[in-house]
């Protein structure tokens, strides 16, 4: 039955070309459109899922993590003296303004630390220490966007508000969803950047001590303090994601192409895998002259189907790895987890076999004498 399946699929090598090509097209555009969607949430909230905290405290009624509103220093020896708390830091995340070596200007969002603790320093650093920022004017910038901010080397000298800044490192892939870079420093020389008061703080990053249930300390920190909002990270990160997913036109318009990628790709499938069958309606009369069951002919038509998705689905998947490999090095990443590589075989698959299913009922009616019709 396999084999009569394959020599079925295989005999008209420019109907299976446009089934293939059909097919591939389907994956490349759900893959592609799935993986903007992918690389669209890891940068609204990377920032957040990147910090290394497990509780998030700041003023109340902040929407997400880009509007900050200053709470007292005070708050945080309030945090450090609760029990369960294995560590606190301060946090800046505010914007500002980037005066590039030729006078040009570029909105940023400056990122402050405390650099000798890990909580909010950058992930994916190529190139300097964190460390490094203690220094003063020192900041570490992602090399995505050195063209955009007029930087092209280690040392290079900008001002950010009007305060001198140097670039003393580099990390590769940390993208912002808006159009302003991060650029990561100390908290005090975030504090000078953005002229923020010395007693004030945007944010408490905290993690529990090995042991302590996140949730019960946040249920503590939240009693012990006043005026604020604590939230965990998955909290405030679906916060922030939802916020420009939501209540942006670019997240709906994310979300939007995502939608009619997987839509379309459906259709085409469907429509590809439907017409291959049709095509082939003459064989499978004859099969049904020669005494085949219509089980018989169900089984070859899935067969053919499953054999069009796992070779469809191949071609695709390379078409797309080079298209997410050249996303690398612009704005807007297309990510592909091997989750969703899966997830897109598994619907591939699906979709090809619905579509046979589909085209069986159509095979069920077939009259054998039409073989023998002219």
């Amino acid at each position: 039955m396999f084999l009569l399946a394959r020599r079925n699929l295989f005999h008209d090598k420019v109907r299976l070309s446009v089934t293939l090509t059909g097919i591939l097209f389907a994956v490349v555009l759900m893959a592609v459109q799935s993986g903007l969607f992918i690389g669209f949430s890891e940068a609204t909230s990377g920032l957040i899922e990147n910090s290394g905290a497990d509780l998030w405290v700041m003023s109340e009624g902040v929407p997400y993590i880009e509007q900050a509103v200053p709470i007292s220093e005070r708050k945080l020896y309030q945090v450090r003296a609760a029990p369960g708390v294995a560590r606190a830091e301060k946090f800046v995340a505010r914007f500002a303004q980037w005066k590039k070596p030729d006078g040009g200007q570029e909105g940023v969002f400056v990122v402050g630390f405390n650099p000798d603790g890990d909580l909010g320093a950058p992930w994916k650093l190529v190139t300097g220490d964190a460390l490094a920022v203690k220094g003063a004017d020192n900041v570490i910038m992602d090399r995505l966007y050195c063209a955009k901010l007029g930087v092209s080397r280690l040392g290079e000298t900008v001002e950010i508000n009007g305060r001198r800044a140097r670039v003393v490192g580099f990390t590769n892939g940390i993208r912002s969803f808006t159009t302003m870079p991060y650029v990561f420093t100390s908290f005090k020389n975030a504090q000078d950047y953005t002229a923020l008061r010395e007693d004030k703080t945007d944010y408490i990053l905290v993690r529990a001590k090995a042991g302590v249930e996140v949730p019960a300390l946040q249920r503590s920190l939240a009693v012990r303090l006043r005026d604020v909002e604590v939230h965990t990270t998955a909290e405030f990160s679906r916060m922030t994601w939802a916020y420009w997913l939501f209540t942006t036109g670019a997240g709906i318009a994310v979300l939007i192409a995502a939608a009619l990628g997987l839509l379309v790709g459906i259709v085409v499938v469907t429509q590809t895998i439907y017409a291959t069958t049709m095509d082939h309606l003459r064989e499978f009369g004859t099969l049904k002259a020669m005494g085949a069951s219509n089980g018989y002919i169900y089984r070859i038509i899935i067969q053919q189907a499953l054999m069009s998705a796992l070779i469809g689905y191949v071609f695709g998947m390379i078409v797309t790895l080079f298209v997410v490999h050249g996303s690398r090095n612009s704005g807007a990443a297309i990510l592909m987890p091997w989750q969703m590589a899966a997830s897109m075989f598994v619907i591939t698959l699906a979709m090809c076999v619905g579509a046979a299913m589909v085209s069986i009922n159509r095979v069920t009616r077939l009259d054998p004498a039409m073989v023998f019709k002219g």
